[in-house]
Formats: structure tokens, sequence, C-alpha cells
């Protein structure tokens, strides 16, 4: 993997390949790192995917599509799309970071991406910031559940039952284990009309009813 099969991918050929190399460079290397260019191009991709969605999806409501960005653009997402890019054997690191394996590190990875695209805006401007942006994300946006993207089993349920009209489930604590200091929950959650009853642990209660919605949930979208 080098540098050129990087820009390859990305679909954009830098007239200043300096960016390039900046935006590639830990701050455990040397006092040109990429930080700098990860404050720029965090606010790039913010833009670009808060405009790709308010136009992908016309009818989403401002809560929903804040939902949305906040949830494609976090380091889960950033990470998984470079090292897709294999851009963790292309970083520039100190050797501590070197010998700690930091090119697999999900936070530097993403940081170093978020340094690309603000390395991109400098070199090319806005358009070509956009072109990479959506070229990496519109194929990962593709294979997403934009529509349960961020949001918890509870709510998945609610929203569920009340697409259908049905009441809202019951939530029941059956029985609580263990010392005071690790105990665990068990939860039911009731679906009378339906004559549906699932179960979840977990280490709080909240916890448990999360357990248990999930299971319902998942039962009733297998049907």
């Amino acid at each position: 993997m080098d540098r050129d099969a990087l820009c390859c991918q990305l679909g954009h050929v830098f007239s200043q390949p300096q960016l390039l190399q900046r935006a590639l460079t830990h701050r455990s290397l040397n006092q040109a790192h990429n930080e700098r260019l990860e404050f720029l191009g965090d606010s790039v991709l913010n833009c670009v995917i808060a405009k790709h969605l308010y136009e992908a999806y016309p009818t989403l409501p401002e809560g929903d599509l804040s939902r949305l960005r906040s949830n494609l653009v976090n380091q889960q997402s950033l990470s998984l799309l470079a090292q897709q890019l294999r851009l963790g054997e292309l970083l520039l690191l100190g050797e501590g970071e070197r010998k700690s394996a930091g090119f697999r590190r999900p936070s530097i990875l993403a940081d170093a991406l978020e340094a690309v695209f603000g390395a991109v805006f400098l070199d090319g401007g806005f358009a070509a910031a956009e072109r990479v942006v959506l070229g990496l994300y519109v194929p990962f946006i593709a294979r997403t559940d934009v529509q349960t993207l961020g949001k918890d089993h509870k709510t998945l349920l609610q929203e569920y039952l009340q697409g259908r009209k049905l009441a809202l489930p019951k939530y029941t604590v059956t029985a609580v284990q263990g010392e005071a200091h690790a105990q665990v929950f068990r939860v039911e959650c009731g679906i009378e009309l339906l004559h549906l009853a699932t179960c979840g642990e977990g280490a709080s209660r909240r916890a448990a009813e999360q357990a248990a919605a999930e299971a319902a949930y998942s039962q009733l979208t297998a049907l």
C-alpha cells in the first residue's frame, strides 16, 4: 500500500502532497503533525454529511437528521472506513506508537481520516472534499438501516408498536440476584395483545429492560 494507491481510492490526486504527508503524521512523531488538519476535516465532514442527509431524506425532521449524523460521524464509523482504506499502513508514528501498534488504534485511525479530509479540502476546495467524503460514506450509508441507526431497543420496540397502533410494552422486574455491589436484574417485557413476553438480564434495571426489549423487537421483526 502506498500513497498513490490511497489517492486512487480517494479519487483525489494532491497538487500539494505535503498536505497528505502532514495528514498522515501522528503527533508522536514530530511537531508537524495532523491535529490541525483533523480539526478542519471534522468540520468539513460534518457539513458534507449534514448536506447529504438533508438532500437524501427530505421528510426527516431535524432531530432524526441530527441522530443520523452523530451516528455516522463518529470514531467507530471513521475507523472502519480508515481500515477499509488500509490507512494504518501509511501512518507516520513515533517509536512508542509503532511498538504499541498505534496504526491499529481506532482513535488514531479516525483522527487520521478526518485529517485527510481536511487536507483534501485545503488542496482542492469543498467540492473535492465532498466528492471524497461521499465516495466513502454513500456505500457505507447504503449498507446501514438509517431508520434504526443510533436508536436503543426500547425506542425501536415502542416505534414498532405505535406504528401498528398497539399498546406499549410493560416492563416488570421478575428477579434481582447477587450482592448489592454486583446485582443482576431480570426483567420481563410483556406485550399483552400479541401474547408475547420476553426476558432480559443486566447489571441494572435499565440494561435488563433494553435486553428484554431487544428480544421482543427481534421476534416481532423476524415474523
